[in-house]
């Protein structure tokens, strides 16, 4: 099969990230708990994608140790508590200061490769970080001046980009083997399964809710995760990861815009200058490295 051309490739690209802007708007208009919405949207993804699982079951693939079985299920688990935590951030901070805050996964996957895998961590990568942790203090600080129930949403805003971080570490290991349908299914089906678990524990309302609900849940499965997603993985075969990852940047200034034309959400200063340095922090860090895609 021929490559597509690069306007085309641009395309998919700038597709993706338009859709994954539209993340936090399709959550913030349903009227239900983030459980639930978190869950619907990747049930309905995994419904999605089923029919092109099925269509490679004939497919020969690679057998598949215990260890990578089991990092399977931990990405799984992974996303799933990444969108619990990010999904819950939005009823409680702005879209902005949301989607800004969760993004900033590529820092965290620095310093836990740095951690836990001994990678070294570059001098731009460590000014990148500093700069980020600066651009949400000043965040932070205005976001302390509107409530308590706000710094709770950055706080899972924050512990949404710790997730996605060990979601991506997590996939560095068995991507390389991996069928891009394949492997995302089973991430999806895992993160679902154990969404419907915790909401069967923790929520007795999965069905009435209004039909607008309904749509958007719909809506949030179908634009940013298999549109959106999957546009950014197929681009990663004819970009670089940074390549990628500095365009997935554009879905913070994406949301704030549709915030503030449909919510009529405007950031104060401090939080568009936060904003703005937690994102130079994250295009510092990126450089050469290969975390990317954006979480919403």
């Amino acid at each position: 099969m021929s490559s597509p051309t690069r306007a085309v490739s641009v395309a998919v690209l700038c597709l993706g990230i338009i859709a994954i802007s539209f993340g936090s708007i399709f959550v913030r208009l349903c009227q239900a708990p983030a459980l639930i919405i978190a869950a619907y949207r990747l049930l309905i993804a995994s419904a999605i994608l089923l029919p092109f699982q099925l269509s490679k079951s004939n497919l020969p693939n690679p057998i598949q140790t215990r260890k990578e079985n089991f990092l399977y299920f931990l990405a799984g688990v992974f996303l799933a508590f990444h969108f619990a935590s990010w999904v819950g951030s939005l009823r409680y901070t702005s879209v902005a200061s949301s989607v800004v805050l969760v993004d900033t996964n590529p820092l965290f996957v620095a310093l836990f490769s740095w951690w836990f895998l001994r990678e070294r961590v570059s001098r731009r990568v460590i000014m990148g970080i500093l700069l980020a942790v600066l651009g949400g203090i000043l965040v932070a600080r205005a976001d302390a001046g509107i409530g308590h129930d706000t710094l709770k949403g950055d706080g899972l805003a924050l512990l949404g980009a710790m997730m996605m971080s060990g979601y991506m570490l997590v996939g560095r290991a068995i991507r390389a083997r991996a069928q891009l349908v394949g492997y995302v299914f089973r991430v999806y089906a895992t993160a679902a399964a154990v969404l419907t678990v915790l909401c069967l524990v923790t929520q007795s309302n999965w069905v009435h809710y209004s039909g607008s609900t309904f749509l958007f849940l719909a809506l949030s499965a179908l634009v940013p995760q298999s549109i959106g997603h999957t546009s950014l993985n197929w681009a990663l075969r004819y970009f670089s990861a940074p390549r990628v990852a500095v365009c997935t940047l554009f879905e913070p200034v994406g949301a704030s815009l549709l915030a503030l034309w449909i919510f009529k959400e405007i950031p104060t200063l401090d939080k568009m200058l936060g904003g703005v340095i937690i994102l130079i922090g994250i295009f510092l860090s990126i450089g050469k490295a290969q975390p990317m895609v954006a979480s919403s």
